[in-house]
């Protein structure tokens, strides 16, 4: 296979697909070079097909190489090891546009490999990742209905920019990713400063005229590399068996699907199915195990085809929703703070059956996360991490690691949310939210922002203004649709679409869209945005009725800050040699004897100067900053001092001044007279008046009790 090379200037900076040369026994593959940005996708397809299997087993992964960025790994092995968050949510946002588009009956296992090997931080990795998904996938013969492709969208002075440089998403209102086909948008994350509907609506458009070059110029490529359809065998369903299961299913899956209850109505439609089900294992005991196996798929397959159907015409058709309530209607809200007497911050957040306890926890800048990834940033102090257990479902199921829908969700909390938060210098904490889902039935990671909101006022973070969120869905019949708000979980699972809008009652600060089907029109966002905003508005009514503003104090469990500066020449001598200063300090401060201990007064120490101090007793905390002042405390030349006297020498004596800040009375500037032995002048412990002189060569403070005398002596004579 020869080489071919596709070259593309895409809003000022050039893409080139490469083909033929790398990872030639992958189903597809392609190298794109984005500037300097470079990443290999390499697409396998399994060529046997599990008929049996329910679900298409898709695999995305997005793989970072610290090398890319001319990085060695950290820790002690040296290499890369568990995928960062950042790579988890690249492979999700790659993941979430390509998965629609796959043909239904189409069940061959698809992995979708991304080795990232060189990265140009003004060249997104992940957006070029997506490129090379969509062509790889496309080259493999895949019945895949793409090509698809993604483009960042900022928003800065007024004007919209395609794919921003890193300095210019900076001063960007608005971080936008979109993804989706030609045609249509299946696929939007977002994080903005309180943008309006109207600004996310116009950059989505923008997004999506720009992804319209990127399908055009590879479909070109396409077209001349040539594709070979990938062979597959899929599950042929007779009609005979349609009608038969849809007689048996149709009445008594209606009834249920209009059951307010949501563990009711889903224990009724697992029973049809389960009776469905016994029947025919019952009615075929003449097949054998291979056979029966293949139809009970079948009938399951019709099942759920039946239950989407009539789903359907409930919502669209007759506009009515299993709970009662209308399109537009939020299911009942309740929220309480303080639960937990010992944490910084506690609310708990309930939306019909889901609820969530948010927990804010405030920490020293010390205690920031540090990220070992591609990205500029290596270091950040507000986290929201999101917990899924399986109890919040009345479920058994898997407990450890966070998976990547926690992960995914955790991150979308956070981008809503962190952009209300006070910098550093206004708030000089590591703040953490942690989500507890304890009960769910749809929008699980909108009430983690809505508790998470809470809980930051609870706990006297003074967050620019209360944030909620809430999730909107889709439900289309033929030419048909309906808009749903605050969608539930079966209106999720059955759904085409889930539409989580958070924000301020002045703007959007972060957005997520997923769909089921192969886009969604301007008209339809709009409308979905628009409704968003309106519930948005109800919740934050209640929200604020709960907590109308951050308390003004943080909790007396919660460490206390003093902020202050020194010099920054004075920072080598508050941590002093090998950290004996500032250890001395902190065990001195905190009457203990490790610097671990968890009573011990926190400091952070800024290149600039800046000094941050942290306790729950104010006291220690005013000690520690003396301490600090002592020893970063500038002597000033003529200036006279009371000091002690630490140590006596044949040429002179030490004296210190004040904790940590020593210097060296000469011999010669001990007395107006000659000193034969300094012990017939002074000794150990005495107190003395002495004047600075300056520092010898080596920077040590010099000091003389002569020039005090003779001083002395001038006033007397007066």
């Amino acid at each position: 296979m020869s080489k071919k090379i596709y070259e593309y200037t895409f809003h000022g900076k050039k893409i080139i697909v490469e083909h033929g040369e790398l990872a030639k026994q992958a189903t597809g593959s392609v190298l794109v070079r984005y500037n300097d940005t470079v990443i290999l996708t390499a697409t396998v397809i399994n060529k046997k097909a599990n008929l049996l299997s329910d679900f298409f087993p898709l695999t995305v992964n997005y793989q970072e190489k610290l090398y890319s960025v001319g990085k060695i790994p950290g820790g002690f092995i040296k290499r890369e090891g568990r995928p960062t968050d950042a790579a988890t949510l690249a492979a999700r946002m790659i993941d979430r546009p390509m998965r629609p588009l796959f043909k239904e009956d189409f069940k061959n296992e698809v992995q979708v490999i991304n080795t990232v090997l060189s990265v140009d931080q003004d060249c997104s990795p992940e957006l070029t990742a997506m490129l090379g998904s969509s062509l790889a996938t496309m080259l493999s013969g895949a019945p895949f209905l793409g090509p698809i492709a993604g483009v960042k969208v900022g928003y800065v002075d007024g004007e919209y920019i395609i794919n921003p440089s890193a300095a210019e998403l900076e001063k960007s209102v608005l971080d936008l990713t979109v993804a989706g086909t030609y045609d249509a948008i299946n696929m939007v994350e977002a994080g903005a400063k309180e943008v309006s509907e109207a600004i996310m609506l116009e950059g989505l458009m923008k997004g999506h005229e720009a992804i319209k070059e990127l399908c055009k110029w590879q479909e070109e490529i396409i077209s001349d590399i040539g594709i070979t359809p990938f062979p597959y065998e899929s599950l042929e369903i007779e009609e005979s068996l349609v009608k038969e299961v849809t007689a048996l299913v149709e009445n008594d899956l209606d009834k249920a699907l209009r059951i307010k209850e949501k563990l009711e109505r889903y224990e009724k439609i697992d029973e049809i199915k389960d009776n469905l089900l016994d029947k025919y294992k019952e009615d075929n005991k003449e097949l054998d195990d291979e056979e029966l196996a293949l139809l009970l798929v079948k009938v399951g397959k019709i099942f759920s085809d039946v239950e989407y159907r009539l789903f359907r015409n409930i919502v669209v058709k007759e506009k009515t929703r299993a709970d009662g309530r209308k399109m537009d209607e939020i299911r009942s809200l309740s929220t309480d703070i303080d639960l937990l007497p010992r944490t910084h911050g506690s609310a708990l957040f309930t939306r019909g059956e889901t609820q969530c306890l948010a927990v804010t926890t405030l920490g020293a800048l010390g205690e920031h996360q540090i990220l070992d990834g591609l990205s500029l940033e290596d270091e950040k102090r507000f986290m929201l991490h999101y917990n899924f257990p399986q109890f919040s479902v009345g479920e058994t199921g898997r407990y450890g690691a966070p998976g990547r829908r926690e992960i995914g969700h955790g991150a979308l909390g956070e981008r809503a949310l962190l952009q209300v938060i006070p910098s550093e210098d206004e708030f000089p904490y590591t703040i953490r939210v942690v989500s507890e889902i304890l009960e769910s039935n749809g929008s699980s990671s909108q009430a983690s922002i809505c508790a998470g909101c809470m809980s930051l006022m609870a706990a006297g973070v003074p967050i620019k203004a209360p944030v909620a969120g809430i999730a909107m869905g889709l439900i289309t019949s033929d030419d048909d649709y309906t808009i749903l708000t605050d969608i539930a979980g079966m209106e999720d699972h059955l759904g085409d679409m889930d539409f989580k809008v958070a924000g301020t009652s002045d703007g959007i600060t972060a957005l997520q869209m997923d769909i089921k089907i192969k886009g969604v029109t301007k008209e339809i966002l709009k409308e979905a945005l628009e409704q968003a905003r309106k519930a948005r508005l109800e919740i934050l009514d209640v929200i604020k009725k709960q907590i109308a503003e951050p308390r003004k104090e943080v909790s007396k469990y919660a460490p206390k800050t003093k902020v202050f500066y020194i010099s920054p020449s004075k920072i080598r001598d508050v941590i002093g040699k090998g950290g004996e200063m500032i250890t001395k300090i902190i065990c001195d401060a905190s009457n203990v004897t490790d610097v671990n201990n968890i009573n011990a007064v926190k400091v952070d120490l800024e290149d600039d100067g800046r000094v941050i101090v942290y306790h729950t007793d104010g006291d220690i905390i005013d000690k520690t900053v003396k301490m600090i002042e002592d020893v970063a405390r500038e002597v000033e030349v003529g200036k006279i001092y009371e000091a002690k006297v630490v140590a006596v020498h044949d040429f002179g004596c030490f004296v210190e001044v004040w904790p940590g800040c020593e210097g060296l009375v000469h011999v010669s500037q001990l007395d107006t007279k000659h000193v034969e032995k300094i012990e017939d002048v002074v000794k150990v412990g005495d107190t003395i008046l002495v004047k600075a002189i300056g520092k010898d060569k080596k920077g040590k403070e010099n000091f003389s009790r002569k020039e005090v005398l003779l001083d002395m002596k001038k006033k007397k004579s007066k």
